[in-house]
């Protein structure tokens, strides 16, 4: 991944585009990204809750973009993710996803991730997942 712009990473696709993804922070197996509320992204009209799957998009996002600003990875892609929703995100917040490569063999990283509102305290959704990835120039 491009690090003298991590943002061309979300640029790249168009589903994060849409969710006006926003990369905060990435580097060294970590990467944080955040999705402001939006009434378009909104689940239940009622409460003007942000969808599971918006959620679960962003969560994808910021677990692969951990992966590829993982030193000498080129290119990822999920294998599995599970996501434990904790609570409905408050609406009119933006929500924050923080994803870390915690363990990272030849050919496979997981990685553990949580999901915040404004009330860092208390998270969205956690995960983890498991990614492969290649390695830079094919090395194994």
């Amino acid at each position: 991944m491009p690090t003298q712009d991590p943002q061309a990473f979300i640029n790249a696709l168009p589903f994060a585009r849409a969710l006006a993804m926003r990369v905060e922070a990435l580097g060294n197996g970590r990467a944080e990204i955040s999705m402001p509320w939006d009434p378009r992204f909104v689940g239940d009209p009622a409460t003007g809750v942000i969808h599971g799957g918006a959620v679960s998009a962003l969560m994808d996002t910021c677990g692969g973009a951990a992966v590829l600003s993982y030193p000498g990875a080129s290119t990822t892609a999920t294998i599995d993710l599970r996501i434990d929703y904790m609570r409905a995100a408050t609406p009119g917040q933006r929500i924050t996803a923080r994803a870390e490569c915690y363990h990272v063999t030849r050919n496979v990283a997981f990685v553990r991730a949580t999901a915040h509102d404004e009330d860092a305290a208390n998270p969205v959704a956690t995960a983890s997942g498991a990614f492969t990835f290649d390695r830079q120039g094919g090395a194994a």
